[in-house]
């Protein structure tokens, strides 16, 4: 594709490697743990002490041996597809690549779906085994065996089942392992991972090893990269769902990168992780460092305190924005950022362990402001772009090339255009294959001369920067004829401190409205820094104080668009949006279809009274 260079209007950062033929997963891992057998690869939480321990590659590639020879003699055969169903985990990490070793392929299924959703992958990926993470999700496969009979087994991690395999592996050469890898080429599929639909039964992506090991060996490769990836004792932690090509993404580039690699399998439990594992890279979605700004700016209480931290707050976005500037920060402005690093900014990087060199942001956008922030407070959020179908990432911020608030250039070795109607469009060895069992919806998906459409609507500047502003199927177009992306407003409200989540609606309608829900953890901090008693969502939901606060959060927000633009109602629900009520993805995006049906009778409301 190196015609394409030439090609105006793509942005494209070349890549270095080219996926050889033969070159798969678990041949990787096998050649990295023949290389470095004593390199500590992967650390482990130990569930009695709480220390972390190092596991060297040979150790790790071992145990990934032994399960994998267990697997063979369960009845495993080459081609297979064997879903994982857990929380992230060393397990998880491990059973995948021993899947991988025995031939077959690891179908990922998030520990949040219920039986009929995990019924869907399990008959549409013709899944014959499962590894589960307790007894819980046992129950919720159970059903599914009577029903789909090529389903017919299943281990339960917290039921020894990495022993129990290990146990019966050892009848199984080992020898027979290599073969197995040896007979998998670059162009086999390497996994099934199904999209969180919004409307109907998710779609199966194929991915292959090619379209994988494109976007992990020019990742590591790239000079700009490595210097994230790279350092004195580099190790990440990983908390997100590695049922999310994001989070299984970054699991094998920092093994292939030489990192150390760690497990959070609880999200409640992430901060003691990070101070105690003390990480240099995290991965992390927008929602988390929303979060992390929220609970900074409720916990700072109420008066002097709260007044000081805002007020930091914005030195360090002033600072950040004057980083980009010709002539940098002024005097004045680096003294206030010097004070605020004093006061305030270094309690945030403490929270992360003191130790990172940068995160990485994906799977929404982060909004300017945030991205700002954190970078003021010492905290570099690199924020990238990618789709399942895309191996996970297509465009990202690098060291030395950053625009904050863009997605950031092509990835190294993709190839990234915008369509006529402002539809991204992407090329490259990292595209997938097509939806399992699906051509119609696979041909949709591509132009005539082989583009991926993204769906999303965005723009590439003169610098190749990529900047997402919406989901073309999300744009409103308003009874005036306003084309809305929603994506902008809904960003920027969500960052203040009360709200959880937005819908922006108004399709057809006069005029911009809001859907917003309240972080009930947030809530009982808010109400006691401003000497409220405590109340009830039911009860806040109407509360004039409260509502006063969100329309003023409103007017702040609609000073960034015209007016034809601007949110001119909202209404605050009652209840926010779960995985387990439907409304989020279990990647955590709005399920905008199914929140515009469950509230049809709020919408109405809102414009009726107009």
């Amino acid at each position: 594709m190196s015609e394409l260079i030439e090609e105006k209007g793509i942005s494209f950062v070349p890549g270095k490697i080219e996926v050889a033929p033969t070159m798969t997963v678990p041949a990787l891992i096998r050649r990295l743990a023949d290389e470095t057998p004593k390199k500590a690869i992967v650390a482990r939480k130990s569930e009695f002490s709480g220390q972390w321990v190092d596991i060297t590659f040979k150790q790790f590639v071992e145990e990934i041996r032994q399960v994998a020879r267990g697997l063979i003699a369960s009845g495993i055969k080459p081609g297979d597809h064997v879903a994982i169903m857990a929380h992230t985990s060393y397990e998880w990490s491990l059973f995948d690549f021993a899947i991988q070793f025995a031939g077959a392929c690891a179908i990922p299924i998030y520990e949040t779906s219920s039986t009929e959703q995990a019924e869907w992958i399990i008959q549409d990926a013709d899944v014959v085994a499962a590894v589960v993470e307790n007894e819980a999700l046992r129950a919720v496969i159970d059903p599914i065996f009577k029903k789909q009979k090529h389903f017919k087994q299943a281990w339960v991690m917290n039921d020894n089942a990495q022993e129990k395999l290990t146990k019966l592996g050892k009848s199984v050469p080992d020898h027979v392992l290599d073969e197995l890898i040896d007979q998998k080429t670059a162009d086999d599929l390497w996994t099934v991972i199904y999209t969180s639909g919004t409307t109907g039964n998710p779609k199966g992506v194929e991915l292959t090893h090619r379209n994988i090991l494109h976007v992990v060996f020019n990742g590591v490769t790239n000079e700009d990269l490595v210097q994230l990836l790279g350092g004195k004792d580099p190790r990440a932690l990983l908390f997100l769902p590695l049922a999310h090509v994001f989070a299984r993404f970054i699991n094998l580039t920092v093994i292939y990168a030489g990192n150390k690699v760690g497990y959070c399998p609880d999200i409640r439990n992430l901060v003691a992780d990070m101070q105690s594992y003390k990480p240099t890279l995290i991965l992390a979605v927008p929602r988390v460092f929303e979060k992390i700004y929220n609970s900074a700016d409720a916990k700072a209480g109420k008066g002097l305190k709260l007044r000081l931290f805002r007020t930091m707050a914005k030195v360090a976005i002033a600072f950040s924005r004057a980083l980009d500037t010709p002539e940098g920060p002024s005097a004045k402005l680096r003294a206030q950022h010097k004070l605020g690093d004093r006061l305030i900014y270094h309690k945030l990087r403490e929270i992360s362990g003191g130790a990172l060199r940068g995160t990485i942001s994906g799977g929404a956008p982060l909004g300017e402001r945030l991205g700002h922030f954190f970078r003021g407070a010492g905290i570099m959020v690199y924020e990238g772009y990618g789709l399942t179908e895309t191996s996970a990432p297509t465009t990202v911020n690098r060291i030395n090339h950053t625009r904050i608030g863009s997605v950031g250039q092509a990835y190294p070795g993709c190839y990234v255009k915008v369509a006529e109607d402002g539809e991204i469009l992407v090329k490259g060895d990292h595209v997938f294959k097509g939806y399992r069992k699906n051509e119609t919806a696979t041909k949709e998906v591509f132009t005539a001369d082989g583009w991926f459409r993204t769906g999303d609507i965005g723009r590439i500047d003169d610098e190749d920067y990529v900047w997402i502003t919406g989901r073309k199927k999300e744009l409103i177009v308003t009874a005036g004829g306003k084309n809305v992306a929603p994506a902008p407003l809904e960003d920027k409200l969500r960052g203040h401190p009360l709200v959880s989540q937005v819908v922006v609606v108004g399709d057809q309608q006069p005029f911009i409205s809001a859907l917003i829900t309240l972080d009930p953890e947030a809530l009982p901090q808010w109400l006691a820094n401003h000497g409220l008693d405590p109340m009830s969502m039911t009860e806040a939901i109407n509360d004039p104080q409260i509502i006063a606060a969100l329309d003023r959060a409103v007017k702040r927000t609609n000073e960034s668009v015209s007016r034809a633009e601007s949110i001119r109602k909202f209404k605050i629900l009652p209840t926010d949006f779960t995985v387990a009520n439907g409304m989020l993805t279990p990647s955590m995006k709005v399920r905008r279809n199914r929140v515009l049906d469950a509230y049809a009778a709020e919408i109405t409301e809102i414009y009726s009274n107009n």
